[in-house]
């Protein structure tokens, strides 16, 4: 559906040239929902004005839905651009027309008659639950209306893909998950591919199946969010990951010498790691069962992605070390990464 290939972009030249986006490569394909992460200035905006060609790329070739817009002149890829459609952060609603007049604005010159239009319009705004405010304007939504409505207009044109530009990133936490939803529902219902660029791992968590990390103009990793989160190959992922976690709390309380992280002989503080799709048994409770052994969790961190669980958690192991050991064998056994972080034998020990 979309080919990225060898993408580079650069603004500017010589000893002022700026390298937003470097030899990126990434096939989304079609129907799916790609996201596109990384934090402020790593070139994901960029890269994703670069399929449609809001930016023209320095070289590489673009692909989408079979056709090289790269190649293509500026009538033509007028045309192809109608099947792509974008939003924004900002919104970019036009605040001297109504929500109607908003989303009707890409069909003026479409050959379709007013009643048509019409027609379309009213479809669009029932598809995102806005028909009660069809005559409101811009100034009088709140910021999720706002978005709803630029969703409908960029679905005006009957588009095969959606490019999502930091579309929550101006939104509260329940208007983001809304959104969403929302996007989830017109994946599934429409059949759109979709692209989502943030700097929000929560938003990829939710929505995502296939994710690719940027860097510095790059993209250093990709791949299913379930494997990029559980088991991250570049330390740009793991910091971003630690950024969203409370799991990397348990070294600042080692640090500071917190009573919470003061440990007998017989005690442990390790770090389980879901790392396996599979991993969907009620193991704490297991172990402190079948090995008779304390399990205290210091924090826990797990969200069910793609229906399995991820994330970990910090937790005291207390108990015969024998004991300790064996159960700590089984949770490997079972796809949960063990990490010792504090051993009580060992004063102030921190192992990685």
């Amino acid at each position: 559906m979309i080919e990225l290939e060898h993408i580079c972009k650069t603004f500017g030249s010589g000893e002022h040239a700026v390298h937003a986006v470097r030899d990126v490569s990434l096939s989304i394909r079609e129907g799916e929902i790609f996201g596109i992460i990384g934090f402020s200035g790593a070139g994901k905006s960029t890269l994703v004005r670069c399929i449609n060609l809001l930016e023209a790329p320095t070289s590489g070739r673009v692909t989408v839905n079979g056709q090289e817009l790269t190649g293509m002149d500026e009538r033509a890829l007028r045309r192809a651009r109608k099947k792509i459609g974008m939003i924004f952060q900002s919104f970019n609603l036009m605040p001297s027309r109504t929500v109607f007049q908003n989303i009707a604005y890409p069909l003026h010159g479409s050959g379709l008659s007013r009643e048509q239009i019409e027609e379309k319009v009213l479809s669009l705004l029932e598809l995102v639950n806005m028909s009660e405010k069809r005559d409101a304007y811009p100034s009088q939504l709140s910021g999720g209306q706002k978005q709803r409505v630029a969703i409908a207009r960029a679905l005006a044109s009957d588009p095969k893909v959606l490019l999502c530009d930091e579309a929550t990133s101006a939104l509260d936490p329940q208007t983001t998950r809304s959104i969403l939803r929302l996007l989830h529902t017109l994946n599934e219902r429409l059949g759109l591919t979709i692209v989502v660029i943030t700097h929000e791992m929560a938003v990829i968590k939710e929505i995502c199946g296939r994710v690719a990390v940027m860097e510095n103009g790059a993209v250093v990793e990709q791949g299913e969010v379930f494997d990029i989160f559980s088991n991250p190959q570049q330390a740009i992922t793991r910091e971003f990951i630690h950024t969203t976690s409370n799991l990397s709390k348990i070294y600042d309380l080692i640090e500071e010498g917190s009573p919470v992280v003061e440990l007998r002989p017989d005690e442990l503080i390790v770090q389980l790691t879901y790392v396996e799709k599979n991993v969907s048994e009620a193991l704490i409770s297991s172990i402190s069962r079948n090995f008779s052994i304390d399990v205290n969790i210091i924090f826990s961190s797990i969200e069910i992605i793609q229906n399995a669980p991820l994330g970990g958690l910090v937790a005291i192991m207390s108990g015969p070390r024998n004991q300790v050991e064996a159960a700590v064998r089984f949770l490997i056994e079972k796809n949960v990464q063990v990490e010792v972080i504090k051993d009580g034998r060992v004063a102030s020990s921190v192992c990685s």
